[in-house]
């Protein structure tokens, strides 16, 4: 029994890092602060639709649920919130969530969509009463969408763009990284790790998933010889998957 034992591998379990999307968990900075204020404008926007579009793990996502909680707090009755994939949109349920939701947000918009579902969506919400949000990674008027009409509905959109972080915010995302996976690191590693790193956010989110990925395999803390086996893990992906 005990040679049998002694034979098992032992594996590090992987355990889900808190992702607290609530509006004290946001961090405001110069490349995020505008559409936070616009979305806190919220009834008072100048259209009915609003676009943030942004690099992957900006915090799209939160800033939805950021708007989701916003609406919430100012009306007086519940009103649901439906935060949707721009994909899952079709001509089957497309009225359906119009009718059964005044706020939405939809979420990564893309050319590849149903064309003629989020044609038929946006009038819905523009003629007969409600509010989209919908965020992406580049600005829909500068998509290519192949039904003229729904580019031409797109293009009017007001759009917020976030920009890349800068220096202040990375450090922040960093430790708020290291927070939510239950690290603390030490103020010489979040300094290599800020030399060294590419700057965005998904790089950021990647290399802190591995960094705790080396960690845990070698039952060690986090130093810097791990961050630097995470960078070079994360070197040899391919590229576009960094950004």
């Amino acid at each position: 029994m005990n040679n049998q034992a002694s034979k098992v591998r032992q594996f590090p379990l992987k355990f889900k890092p808190r992702n607290d999307l609530g509006r004290a968990d946001f961090m405001v900075a110069d490349c995020n602060a505008e559409a936070l204020r616009i979305i806190e404008l919220w009834p008072n926007w100048a259209f009915f639709a609003l676009s943030l579009y942004g690099p992957d793990g900006c915090g799209k996502t939160h800033l939805a649920h950021v708007f989701a909680d916003h609406v919430g707090n100012c009306c007086e009755h519940p009103i649901p919130v439906l935060i949707i994939p721009a994909e899952a949109v079709n001509n089957r349920n497309v009225e359906r969530i119009h009718r059964e939701n005044p706020c939405l947000v939809v979420e990564d918009l893309t050319p590849s969509v149903n064309n003629e579902a989020m044609f038929h969506l946006f009038n819905l919400y523009q003629n007969e009463g409600g509010y989209i949000l919908f965020t992406s990674e580049v600005a829909p008027a500068r998509m290519h969408f192949k039904l003229p009409d729904l580019q031409s509905r797109l293009n009017i959109i007001p759009s917020v763009a976030i920009g890349e972080p800068d220096d202040e915010m990375l450090t922040a995302l960093i430790v708020k990284l290291f927070n939510d996976r239950q690290l603390i690191i030490s103020q010489e590693v979040l300094n290599y790790i800020l030399q060294n790193m590419h700057r965005s956010f998904a790089y950021a989110q990647k290399l802190v998933a591995e960094i705790d990925n080396i960690s845990l395999a070698r039952k060690r803390a986090v130093s810097i010889p791990i961050v630097k086996e995470a960078i070079q893990s994360l070197q040899t992906e391919p590229q576009p998957t960094l950004f």
